[in-house]
């Protein structure tokens, strides 16, 4: 096949013919600074491609020696020697003694009076231990009432009442006119200890404040330590706090205490917004550093369905802070498994460690006095293997980014600038390489899809719920193989030749590609853009580095070994980055609702790290000999899994104690009675309101409960607000596949008592209706005005109603214990003359026992 193009097809001959200093001529006669030159027909051109099993073993070993590094680095959870300072052992028995009480939502004794006075009578050691030291303690228990509305889970207005927050003072005995906040949450769901989630963060705090207090020098700056016993109730403590105790004026910045897992490393996946003196403080004081700006932009992008306190003192509070969380094991969170038990006294030891190192460094500081001043842009920060953190200004990454990028240019170009390149043949050949590079990508992406949507569509989701590396199986050989595929008939029917210099023009295009997301990402201010630039300098050092060993040997062993190890330090840590994206969103596919396939998400996720990790090994493709028995291999690896898998050989769920994988259902006994505009009841019916959290729906609970089948399968009733269902919040277009099995009525502790007080007409023409609800601790309101009217005016927030999902309003109430009796009023603004008064619905849930 004779193409015009600077690739012409090479006939072997048999025997080797040349001596080695030929053999070293003939190789730079093959491949130029060009990448690809005008190739004469010489002899033994395998002479310089790698073996097929030697190629496959040295790629496989560099991944797992990687892969290994990572996860020992995960292990080491407390590197070096503990100052001693913070003593975990005492921590882990605060810890033991809050969860012991069992789970602790708000409203209910255990979270209101039990914890409450448990952290109380600790507090009052600490005072009276530290009393003749240099600082002085203050405890005052704040009981706030406000509301706020947030566009989290598509927006809703929030209302509290009487919530719990202890808030301590730490200062110098002088007094102090700046303070840190730093801050965590001693409730927790209702069905769950709350282990990780957040007990163990109080009883870090605990012991912080214990190290702090005793110090034998006054403080520079005060710390208030404010533990609040309302973040479950999506963030009410920590809103009351900021917006209404008298020291939040004082406040100049934050660390917020957080769990999205059990146990494990604490990430700081959160700082700012701006403020960069807050990561250099971090970064400098924090004894076992584990960070990543990557983790900040992924979360503040919405992608993950969840939000922490920092949201309240950033938006409401308008101060700066870091935010950490455990991220491992998040199948565990939120479950009966969140147990103290599973959190290692290591993973105490680190946090503690570090939460007292990073305050006592900035109660110290001076810019905490006027944070406002250090106020000038973003920061790129990331650990390397948690052994130190890299962190630097984000203009001073734009121009190692955009050197990095002209470096890259300045290469190619000098090879489009070449002798050689007659015609543009380099360029032309680059455009198709990349072509066939990007035509790879979309044909394994939608090839891996179809196969995640089969097993879908076959009952067969969430296989790799119990066993993560399975997927990885299935999944990733599929991917490999057919990018492999793909390259390899464009190798031998497109371009006809097994040459060195394909293997060098696909370098080139790897890195142009990086380089471009380099670029954009860079142009886009995201400080993730850090990534591409290790993926393009440190290939880009290594290769110029080769140049010599490659012109004179080909793709040789010693070649491959040395290339890998230029690769070795951004390979190492973008598969950390790929560690912590399955980490942390495998366990989401598994509560992310009903509507979401989440094969289909993993698979995505799964080729798309295989398609990142292989860019700089196409490389090898090209430079090896063949590539059948590697494609045999993945086929075989493929063909097995899927068989398995569609044999139902993995079963996504289990509660075996070292590793449970708990299925989520959501399942409430409820007595729904439905009124007409007239007052008059219309129906009234008792059963159990069942939802599955992930996308198999009951199709694994049904064998072991057949009356709990598609028979009872509901649909959204569109003429009620919220499909008439008692929602906890709004989360119906997550899981829209009910279930409602008719039950005995059920007689609630706290049964909801719902009036009318007034109802009149305004001089400015609304309808002002007035309500009073007494109930549970938590209630959930909803509104939907009739068509024709509006609602321009209510008693929640500023007063002026916010996030209607698809013209309803979804208000969260929730209290704390001696509230009274719930108050509030709606302004409807009629458009039609005449019109009747808008439907309303209110529904409750009691989360106490």
């Amino acid at each position: 096949m004779e193409k015009d193009t600077t690739i012409r097809r090479i006939k072997s001959l048999h025997g080797r013919q040349n001596n080695v200093s030929e053999n070293k001529n003939d190789s730079q006669d093959q491949c130029g600074i060009n990448g690809c030159s005008e190739v004469k027909k010489k002899p033994e051109v395998s002479l310089y491609l790698l073996h097929e099993g030697v190629g496959v073993a040295l790629v496989t070993v560099f991944i797992l020696v990687l892969w290994g590094v990572v996860h020992l680095s995960l292990q080491q959870l407390v590197i070096g020697k503990s100052t001693g300072e913070f003593n975990a052992i005492r921590a882990r028995k605060h810890l033991e003694r809050i969860t012991s009480v069992g789970p602790r939502p708000t409203g209910s004794p255990e979270n209101e009076i039990l914890t409450v006075n448990f952290l109380l009578e600790q507090i009052e050691h600490i005072k009276a231990d530290s009393a003749s030291g240099p600082n002085s303690v203050t405890v005052d228990v704040q009981r706030p009432t406000g509301s706020f509305s947030i566009d989290f889970l598509g927006g809703f207005t929030s209302y509290y009442d009487r919530v719990s927050n202890i808030a301590v003072r730490l200062e110098p005995k002088a007094g102090a006119q700046h303070l840190m906040l730093a801050n965590c949450h001693f409730d927790s769901v209702a069905n769950s200890p709350g282990a990780s989630d957040d007990a163990v963060s109080c009883a870090v705090m605990l012991e912080v404040l214990h190290s702090l207090a005793n110090l034998s020098t006054p403080l520079r700056h005060g710390v208030v330590f404010l533990f609040n016993g309302a973040e479950e109730n999506v963030l009410q403590a920590s809103h009351g706090f900021i917006t209404q105790h008298p020291w939040a004026k004082q406040v100049r910045a934050f660390i917020n205490l957080e769990a999205a897992g059990v146990g494990g490393k604490e990430v700081v996946f959160q700082t700012g917004p701006e403020n960069p003196w807050l990561v250099q403080a971090y970064v400098h004081a924090a004894k076992h550093p584990f960070a990543s700006v990557v983790g900040q932009e992924v979360f503040q992008s919405g992608v993950i369905p969840s939000d922490t306190d920092f949201r309240i003192y950033r938006d409401f509070g308008n101060i700066p802070g870091i935010d950490l969380a455990f991220i491992e094991n998040g199948f565990l969170y939120h479950t009966k498994y969140d147990t103290s038990d599973r959190i290692l006294t290591d993973s105490i030891q680190r946090a503690g460690d570090n939460i007292l190192a990073v305050l006592k460094h900035l109660v110290m500081s001076e810019e905490l006095a006027d944070s406002s001043e250090y106020r000038h842009g973003n920061m790129v920060f990331f650990d390397l293997l948690g052994m130190v953190v890299v962190a630097y200004p984000a203009r001073v990454g734009t121009i190692i980014n955009y050197m990095t990028a002209m470096a890259t240019f300045l290469y190619l170009f000098k090879k489009c600038s070449h002798p050689s390149n007659v015609g543009g043949r380099y360029i032309k050949e680059l455009v198709y390489a990349t072509a066939v590079v990007i035509l790879s990508w979309l044909v394994t992406l939608l090839t891996v899809l179809i196969i995640a949507l089969v097993v879908s569509l076959t009952g067969r989701s969430m296989f790799w719920y119990n066993d993560f590396y399975t997927c990885i199986f299935m999944y990733g050989s599929a991917a490999t193989g057919t990018m492999v595929l793909i390259h390899t008939l464009a190798k031998n029917l497109y371009y006809g030749v097994s040459c060195v210099c394909l293997g060098e023009l696909y370098f080139d295009v790897s890195l142009l590609l990086w380089c471009g997301a380099l670029v954009y990402l860079t142009a886009n201010d995201l400080c993730s853009a850090y990534v591409p630039m290790l993926m393009v300098a440190f290939p880009l050092t290594t290769k110029l580095l080769l140049v010599r060993e490659f012109k004179l040997r080909g793709a040789s062993v010693k070649y491959s070994v040395l290339y890998q190890l230029g690769l070795a330090l951004p390979y190492v840590h973008f598969m950390f980055l790929i560690w912590v994206v399955f980490e942390i969103f495998t366990p989401i596919l598994g509560r992310s609702g009903t509507e979401i396939p989440p094969d289909v998400v993993l698979a995505t996720l799964v080729t798309l790290a295989t398609l990142f990790l292989s860019s700089f090994f196409l490389h090898f493709i090209y430079l090896a000999r063949s590539t059948k028995w590697l494609l045999a291999g993945l086929g075989t690896v493929f063909t097995v899994f899927l068989v398995l898998v569609l044999c139902g050989m993995f079963f996504p769920y289990t509660a075996d104690p070292s590793g449970p994988r708990p299925k989520r259902v959501f399942l409430q006994h409820t007595t729904r009675t439905f009124h007409g505009l007239d007052g008059q009841v219309k129906s009234r019916d008792s059963g159990l309101w069942i939802n599955s959290f992930d996308y198999t729906g009951m199709q694994h609970i049904t064998p072991i409960i057949p009356e709990i089948n598609d028979t009872i399968r509901t649909s959204c009733q569109e003429d009620r607000p919220f499909c008439g269902y008692p929602w906890f919040l709004p989360v119906k277009f997550l899981v829209k596949k009910n279930w409602y099995l008719p039950a005995p009525e059920v007689f609630p502790r706290s049964p909801i008592e719902f009036q009318v007080l007034s109802k009149e007409q305004t001089k400015w023409g609304t309808v002002k209706i007035t309500f009073e609800v007494k109930g549970p601790s938590h209630m959930s309101l909803y509104l939907r005005p009739h068509q024709g009217a509006s609602l321009s005016s209510w008693s929640f927030g500023d007063g002026v109603p916010q996030y209607h999902l698809a013209g309803e309003y979804f208000i969260f109430y929730s209290h704390g214990l001696d509230a009274p009796a719930w108050n509030f009023w709606f302004e409807i603004q009629s458009l039609v003359s005449g019109h009747k008064s808008p439907f309303l619905q209110t529904s409750c849930m009691n989360q106490n026992p």
